[in-house]
This record gives structure tokens, C-alpha cells and sequence, in this order.
């Protein structure tokens, strides 16, 4: 009688999870679960160096529009041996306060060598790598790259994935043939599909008719 009291307020607790996602957002992997992802703000690995608020789950929501182009676009790539791999989607506004947080405190530079070397982190703002708006929080907004599927290897696209610097602008020049080939096999695959690029970032993409333009959420990724 008790573990049938447990299983039941168990799965409770779980239809109740679900049920708190706000109308219009999906879980990526109930739409196409082949998708890969790895989401860097729910771990260590990011410019900050530890997970950011608002990121309590490992894994990718999206509107249920971007969801849908994504599935189309992952079809494509898959007869190519290839897939896409999420690293952020939806991003709740307490993450973006976090990074603004984060901006503030000049001592913190534990990920400098990494992620922003050439870059002072007094000018954080002022170069526009931090904002306190992100159209991540609106869900149609993704950061990504592509994958081969039987290395499991991403594609070398000339920077890592959040990199602060001129290098990581989609058609910098001081990187290999290869580099940009790869680059633009991503643009070319979000672009002809409806998305939006973004001038600083190879990996950033947002829905161009995406349905909440002007809405920034702040429900956790959970």
C-alpha cells in the first residue's frame, strides 16, 4: 500500500512538472528525439564556469514553431550522416540577469583564457557580447552547430561555441577552407529554412516569424 501511495504521487508530481511548461514551448526531444544537444548553461563548461541560474534540467525547449523547422532541418542533415546538436534554445530571463551579474564582477575571470583572451571584461557591454535582453528568452532563439553522426565529432567551425572575439563572426577570414565550408553548411541549412542569423555569432539563430516577439519569459529549463 505504500509504494502504490509513492507511485502515484510520483507520477502526480510528474504530470504536474509537464504541465507547468508555458503554452506554446516544447520540449525539443518530443518533437524529434535523433536532435543531439549538449546545454553548456547547465554545466561547468561555459564563460562563466558554473552552471547559470534558471537551468535545472538537461534539456532543450523551444516554441512548438521552431521545433517543428528544426525536425525538418534535422530530416535533411540526416540523409547527409549529419545532425544538428543543440548547446542553448530557450533561456529564461534569470539566466540573462546572471550573465549581467556575472559582467559586473571584474574579478571573476576564472574562463578568460578560454572564452574571451583578447577581450577586457570592462567592455563585456560595451562590445555587445552581454546584454540584458536575449532573444533566447522569447524561445526562438538557437545556439548550434552540426555533428557527424558516425564520429559523433562536431564540425570544425574555425572558434568554439561562445567564444568572445572577431573570430567566432560567421565570415571571418583567418581560418581554413574547411573551417568555412563548415560554416556555411550551417547558414546556408538555417537560412533557407527560416532563420535568422546573427552578424557576431556562426552559431546563433533565430525563427524569423517567431511567435513571441516581443515576450521575454522567465519559466526555468526544468
Amino acid at each position: 500500500m505504500k509504494y502504490k501511495f509513492l507511485f502515484l504521487l510520483l507520477s502526480f508530481l510528474v504530470q504536474v512538472q509537464s504541465q507547468e511548461l508555458v503554452k506554446g514551448f516544447v520540449y525539443l526531444a518530443d518533437v524529434d528525439s535523433s536532435i543531439k544537444s549538449e546545454l553548456r548553461y547547465f554545466s561547468n563548461q561555459n564563460f562563466i564556469g558554473k552552471p547559470i541560474d534558471g537551468y535545472k534540467n538537461n534539456c532543450v525547449i523551444v516554441t512548438k514553431e521552431t521545433a517543428k523547422v528544426l525536425k525538418i532541418i534535422q530530416k535533411k542533415l540526416l540523409k547527409e550522416g549529419l545532425s544538428l546538436k543543440i548547446f542553448d534554445a530557450y533561456r529564461p530571463q534569470q539566466a540573462v540577469d546572471h550573465f549581467v551579474k556575472w559582467a559586473k564582477e571584474l574579478n571573476d575571470t576564472l574562463m578568460k583564457k578560454e572564452f574571451y583572451p583578447k577581450v577586457p571584461k570592462s567592455e563585456l557591454f560595451k562590445r555587445g557580447y552581454i546584454a540584458s535582453k536575449s532573444g533566447h528568452t522569447r524561445g526562438s532563439t538557437v545556439d548550434l552547430t552540426i555533428v557527424n553522426i558516425k564520429t559523433g565529432k562536431e564540425l570544425d567551425m574555425g572558434s568554439p561555441y561562445d567564444f568572445f572575439g572577431a573570430k567566432s563572426h560567421p565570415f571571418y577570414r583567418k581560418i581554413t577552407e574547411k573551417q568555412k565550408e563548415n560554416r556555411m553548411l550551417l547558414r546556408r541549412i538555417m537560412l533557407k529554412n527560416g532563420f535568422n542569423p546573427y552578424d557576431n555569432e556562426w552559431w546563433h539563430f533565430t525563427l524569423k516569424n517567431e511567435p513571441f516577439p516581443k515576450t521575454y519569459f522567465n519559466f526555468p529549463v526544468q
